[in-house]
């Protein structure tokens, strides 16, 4: 009898399992301010990773079995004295796009820091950490490197940079070169060689390489256009590694420029090529989302199909056969279902370290915060948010067009520079803070003059009285619409000022490379401080 219920079990728990696993899956994979992915495979298992701009840590490490379920594990640049982002480095400067590659038992990740020293490699065996120091590669200066190893065991270095003197042949010109690698040492090998400037004569911003070897034949992957409306993926053949690599007749092979604003998903590029266990061709890589023709959740990750296809060309990539575009839900890879677990959505602080969700801007280089009795503390520090510098403020993505984030603060001050609260943030120029104050509680709206420079507008929305030590801020998020509120308890909340909106931090209007983010902030706007403020808890939850 007990072997017959254990029969019964097995088979009602295989039947469960299977009415749970779903035929499709949904774009984006990863949401909210994940762009420029970068994948490969070990076994039976995914590792991604993506750039990360001025936020430490950097270049976060995210692990699937089925390439729809994700989660992070951990990041490649994870100690301040690994790289040093300083104060001054300026809005989306820092960690550009990164590929991850392993071989021969080893994790690769390779990026450039932009406004550091320039292009350099970390390693790790177990890909959770630790990473190593970086390795740094002293060459052409580029962007967007990535690793390649060929069939004798020889390492090679791409790059986005022009090294044939064609830099000013036209506007925007750019191009893909290649150069042998000692991998241990980041020395550069033999003389650097251009592989192309793109798929046409006047391309542009040609970057982002990959670079594949597929039934004997070479198959170069770039990103074409831009981030913007003219976003594309291209590829390059070649019998040889060291070309001549020609433009593929499907190119591109990916884009949604001929579409406008007439699709909801716009700017599609700057991808990577995986293949599974069972030989099938997948691609991972970067789109937005519009609402009202605003990106307010900037550049995310998407998946999509790839038939591996022999043309007149050579191996051609079709990205979705039979579609040819991104779509939202499609049928997922065939792959075993592999739910992680889900991020989350409430921090109680209980840890001894703030999670993988976490991150702050530039190097935290001071000790200004503590994980103390259930609480993040925040040190209230002279250095402020609209600065280029690392104050106190922790922030998460945001992950979707409809949020709610709040948090519930403990701060007593009685001096008028003393301000801690909740921020959503764009860059240093464009945020919304809204702040507890000495006796009010105050919503802040600043706004960037220009796409480019830190020069801004500030203004108060709306100042109230609030004398309390303890606050419940929150801010609620639907499309373009933002509202901010504040109360003694989440049960008691009240509005402050009028609804906000949140298009100002879109890429249409802010511009530029990082994302939208929302946290934890303390100040005492440029006077030393002794005082701390406290947070009890963090929420950060889709609604949608």
């Amino acid at each position: 009898m007990h072997l017959v219920f254990k029969i019964v079990v097995f088979l009602l728990s295989g039947f469960i399992f299977s009415q749970n696993t779903p035929n499709t899956f949904k774009n984006p994979i990863v949401s909210g301010f994940h762009s420029d992915p970068s994948i490969c495979r070990v076994g039976n298992t995914y590792y991604m990773t993506h750039p990360t701009l001025e936020w430490f840590p950097a270049l976060p490490i995210m692990r699937s079995k089925d390439l729809v379920n994700w989660e992070k594990i951990g990041h490649a640049i994870e100690r301040v004295d690994q790289i040093h982002f300083p104060d001054g480095l300026d809005n989306s400067l820092g960690m550009f796009a990164p590929s991850i590659r392993y071989n021969n038992g080893t994790f690769y990740v390779i990026c450039t820091c932009v406004g550091c020293n320039g292009n350099f490699i970390v390693t790790a065996t177990n890909p959770e950490g630790p990473w190593s120091d970086p390795i740094w590669i002293k060459g052409p200066g580029s962007i967007d490197p990535t690793l390649f190893w060929d069939d004798d065991g020889k390492s090679y270095f791409l790059a986005a940079g022009i090294v044939n003197g064609n830099r000013n042949k036209w506007p925007g010109i750019n191009g893909i070169f290649m150069q042998e690698i000692n991998v241990k040492t980041g020395g550069l090998l033999g003389e650097p060689i251009q592989l192309t400037h793109g798929h046409a004569s006047n391309a542009m911003w040609t970057e982002g390489p990959r670079l594949f070897k597929i039934n004997g034949e070479y198959l170069l992957m770039v990103a074409e256009g831009g981030t913007n409306e003219n976003h594309a993926i291209t590829v390059f053949n070649s019998k040889n590694l060291w070309g001549p690599y020609i433009p593929n007749h499907a190119n591109p092979v990916m884009t949604h420029r001929h579409l406008g604003y007439t699709y909801p998903i716009v700017k599609t590029g700057h991808g990577d090529l995986v293949q599974t266990q069972q030989g099938n061709w997948w691609a991972v890589l970067h789109a937005k989302r519009p609402i009202k023709g605003q990106s307010v959740l900037c550049r995310e990750t998407f998946l999509a199909k790839v038939e591996m296809t022999n043309q007149e060309s050579g191996v051609t990539p079709v990205f979705n056969p039979g579609i040819g575009l991104l779509q939202f839900e499609q049928e997922r890879p065939n792959l075993p279902w592999s739910p992680v677990k889900k991020i989350q959505e409430r921090d109680e602080f209980n840890n001894e370290k703030l999670g993988f969700e976490w991150i702050c801007l530039r190097s935290p280089i001071e000790n200004w915060y503590k994980l103390e009795e259930g609480k993040l503390k925040l040190k209230l520090r002279p250095k402020v948010i609209d600065s280029l510098v690392n104050p106190s403020f922790w922030a998460q993505r945001i992950r979707s067009h409809h949020f709610e984030i709040s948090t519930q603060l403990t701060f007593n001050t009685k001096k008028n520079n003393e301000q801690a609260g909740l921020v959503v943030y764009r860059k240093s120029s464009t945020h919304y803070q809204l702040l507890k104050e000495k006796s009010t509680i105050s919503l802040i709206k600043t706004v960037a003059l220009k796409q480019t420079g830190t020069a801004s507008t500030k203004t108060v929305v709306a100042t109230v009285p609030y004398s309390k030590d303890d606050v419940v801020l929150k801010v609620k998020g639907y499309n373009l619409d933002l509202q901010f509120y504040y109360g003694e308890n989440e049960n008691t909340l009240k509005p402050i000022g009028k609804v906000q909106d949140f298009s100002i931090v879109s890429d249409e209007i802010a511009g530029r490379f990082n994302g939208t983010v929302a946290g934890l902030y303390a100040t005492s706007n440029n006077i030393k401080s002794s005082n701390w403020a406290i947070f009890n808890w963090f929420q950060n939850r889709n609604i949608n």
